[in-house]
C-alpha cells in the first residue's frame, strides 16, 4: 500500500472559515479565529485539557449499560472504567446512518482513537475515545441510505423507511423492508466478510429488529472493538438528568445567548465568513418531544407575560416554568440543536478535544459563545479536524499512476480527464507544433491589441472581442486533436471514466460520495485491523497520513514536501 499527501486546499468547496482554522498557526496572536477555537489543531497545546466530570460514576453506570447492549469487547468496557476514575475524553460522533453511512464516520472514530492515545502518551492521564450517536435527529430521510460502488455507478440504497411525524430517528425500527437492502448491499460488497456483520447487527434477533440506534451502535463497537471505542447514545433519561444544568441554563437565559449568537453571526459575516446556522429573533436552541406524539418540535420564544417568557412547541404554549418542570420529571423530552450540542456533550463528558469535519469545526465559531457563557470565559472545547484521505482500490491505483494521473487531476469531469489523457498520448511533435503555435499567437494578439488600443479605444476593445474568438478556436484545435487520440485509444476514455466515478463522482462533492462513499467494498475484516497504526497530522493544511509498516515512509515524504513542518 503507497500513500501520497497533498495540501487540503486542493479539495473543491472547502469553506474559507476551515481554510483558516487550519492555517491558525500562521495568523496573528489576537486574530478572531484563535478567539473563537479552543486550540491550534496541529500543535498538540489541546493536551492536557478537558474537565473532570462531577457525576463519573454515575456516567459510568449508563455506559457499561450500553455497552451490554452493544455487545461492545473488553477493551470498551476497560475504558469506561477509566472514565469512572476520571480519565479525558477525545469524543467525535455522527448521524446513525444506514450500515455505518459514509466513510468520514470510520475516520471520524478512527481519528478519535489516535488522539486519545497520543494524549495519553504525552501526559501519561488516560484518555479514552467516545463515539457520539446523534440518535435524537429527526431527519429520516438523511439516514435511510447508504451509497455504494457498482462497477459503472455509484448506487445509493434506501429501505424507504416511514414515520408519521418528525421522531428522533434513533428509535425507529426498520421492517422486513430492510431485508431487501441488505441482500443489495452484500452483492455490491462482494460478499465480503464485512457483509455479516451487517447482517449481525441490523437482523432480527428474537423476531425483532433493532433501532436504527442500536444496530448503528453494535456495528461501531464491532468494527472498533480492539480499539476500545466507548460508544454512547445519550438520548435516554437518565443521560439528559445528567445534563439538565446545560439545558435548564438554555432555557432560563434564551435571550441573552440569542442575542450573542447573532452577534456572532454578524461578527462572521463582516469578516468574510459565513454563518453554519442561522439564529432568527425568537428562536431557541432547544426542540421538545411532544408528549402524545413523541414528534420533536422545535422550541420558539414568543411574548412574556407578566415578565415570565412564553414558549411555543407546534400548536402548544408553554411558560419558562412549565418547560422547567419538565426538565425535571421527564428531561430527555428536551433536546439541544447543533448549536448546544457540543456544550451538553461536554457537561456530561470530560472532554480533551472533540474530532469534526469541516462544517463541524464551522458550527464551533458559533458554539464558542455558547461555551463562554454557559461554562464561563475561557472554557472552549478544542476542535481537532478528523483524517480527511481517499481510499483507492489496488486497480484503480494502478490505472491512476499508468496515466501519471494524481488526485487532484481526478477532481473533474471524466470528460474533462479524458481530454487530458488523450492531450498527454499525442505525439511530441504535434504537442510541440501546437505549443508553438498557441504560444505565437498569444503573442502577437497581445501586442496587437496594445497597439490598437493605444492608437483608439474602441479599436482596442474590438481587437480583445477578436482575440477571444482566436483563442476559442486554438482550444478547440487542442480538443479536437485530443480527441482524436481518445479514438485511437478508447482505453484513455474508459481509465478517464473510472478513476473519476472512484474519486470524484458525478464531477461534483456529493455528501458520502466523494471520498467518502464505498466504505466495504472488496475489503474484509483484516483490512480493519489494519487502521490501527495510523497517525494523522498537519502541517500548512497537509496531512500526514499513515498505516502500520509505512508511516515513517510516508512522514518523510511529506517533510520533503513540507520541510518546515
Amino acid at each position: 500500500m503507497s500513500v501520497e499527501c497533498f495540501p487540503i486546499t486542493v479539495l473543491p468547496h472547502v469553506s474559507q472559515i476551515y481554510r483558516d482554522y487550519l492555517a491558525m498557526a500562521e495568523s496573528a496572536g489576537d486574530s478572531a479565529i484563535r478567539r473563537w477555537y479552543g486550540a491550534e489543531p496541529f500543535t498538540g497545546r489541546w493536551i492536557g485539557r478537558g474537565e473532570p466530570v462531577k457525576d463519573a460514576g454515575a456516567l459510568a453506570d449508563l455506559l457499561e449499560k450500553q455497552a451490554v447492549e452493544f455487545g461492545a469487547g473488553d477493551a470498551a468496557k476497560a475504558n469506561i472504567a477509566k472514565l469512572r476514575a476520571g480519565a479525558r475524553a477525545v469524543v467525535t460522533g455522527q448521524q446513525v446512518v444506514l450500515f455505518g453511512g459514509p466513510l468520514l464516520t470510520i475516520l471520524k472514530a478512527a481519528t478519535a482513537v489516535a488522539r486519545a492515545k497520543e494524549a495519553t502518551k504525552a501526559t501519561g492521564v488516560e484518555h479514552v475515545p467516545v463515539f457520539w450517536m446523534a440518535t435524537e435527529d429527526h431527519d429520516l430521510e438523511e439516514v435511510d441510505q447508504v451509497s455504494l460502488l457498482t462497477k459503472s455507478s455509484v448506487e445509493t440504497l434506501r429501505a424507504g423507511l416511514k414515520v408519521a411525524r418528525a421522531v428522533p430517528v434513533g428509535g425507529v425500527v426498520p421492517g422486513p423492508e430492510l431485508e431487501a437492502v441488505l441482500e443489495r448491499a452484500s452483492e455490491l460488497l462482494e460478499f465480503a466478510p464485512v457483509s455479516e456483520w451487517l447482517r449481525e447487527c441490523y437482523g432480527p434477533e428474537g423476531g425483532r429488529r433493532p433501532s436504527l440506534a442500536l444496530a448503528f451502535g453494535r456495528l461501531m463497537a464491532k468494527i472498533f472493538a480492539e480499539q476500545g471505542l466507548v460508544v454512547m447514545d445519550a438520548a435516554s433519561r437518565e443521560f439528559h438528568a445528567l445534563g439538565a444544568k446545560t439545558l435548564r441554563y438554555a432555557i432560563e437565559h434564551a435571550a441573552e445567548l440569542q442575542d450573542a449568537l447573532i452577534a456572532r453571526g454578524e461578527e462572521l459575516v463582516a469578516r468574510g465568513y459565513h454563518a453554519q446556522v442561522l439564529v432568527a429573533e425568537g428562536g431557541s436552541m432547544l426542540f421538545l418531544l411532544d408528549e402524545a406524539t413523541g414528534e420533536r418540535v422545535a422550541l420558539r420564544r414568543s411574548a412574556s407575560v407578566d415578565g415570565d417568557a412564553q414558549w411555543k412547541a407546534g400548536g402548544r404554549s408553554y411558560s419558562t416554568a412549565e418547560l422547567i418542570a419538565i426538565l425535571e420529571t421527564t428531561p430527555e423530552r428536551l433536546s439541544p440543536n447543533a448549536l448546544l450540542r457540543p456544550v451538553f456533550q461536554d457537561t456530561l463528558l470530560p472532554t480533551a478535544a472533540y474530532v469534526g469535519g469541516p462544517a463541524e469545526i464551522a458550527y464551533f465559531a458559533q458554539s464558542a459563545v455558547l461555551y463562554e457563557a454557559i461554562f464561563g470565559m475561557g472554557r472552549i472545547t478544542p476542535v481537532l479536524p478528523r483524517l480527511s484521505a481517499t481510499l483507492l482500490e489496488p486497480a484503480i491505483a494502478t490505472v491512476m499512476d499508468k496515466d501519471e494521473v494524481q488526485l487532484p487531476d481526478a477532481m473533474t469531469t471524466a470528460e474533462a480527464l479524458a481530454q487530458r489523457l488523450g492531450a498527454r498520448a499525442m505525439p511530441i511533435e504535434g504537442k510541440r507544433k501546437i505549443a508553438a503555435v498557441g504560444n505565437a499567437v498569444e503573442t502577437e494578439l497581445n501586442a496587437l491589441t496594445e497597439y490598437l488600443a493605444g492608437m483608439d479605444e474602441s479599436l482596442g476593445r474590438s481587437a480583445e472581442v477578436s482575440g477571444s474568438k482566436m483563442r476559442y478556436q486554438m482550444n478547440r484545435l487542442r480538443r479536437m486533436a485530443a480527441t482524436f487520440e481518445l479514438q485511437k485509444e478508447a482505453s484513455l476514455r474508459k481509465h478517464a471514466e473510472a478513476i473519476v466515478l472512484n474519486v470524484f463522482p458525478g464531477g461534483i462533492r456529493r455528501r458520502g460520495w466523494w471520498r467518502e462513499f464505498g466504505l466495504w467494498r472488496g475489503m474484509g475484516m483484516g483490512w480493519w485491523r489494519s487502521w490501527w497504526g495510523w497517525r494523522g497530522i498537519s502541517v500548512r493544511g497537509m496531512w500526514w497520513c499513515g498505516f502500520d509498516g509505512f508511516f515513517e515512509a510516508l512522514s518523510v515524504n511529506c517533510r520533503k514536501a513540507y520541510p518546515r513542518g
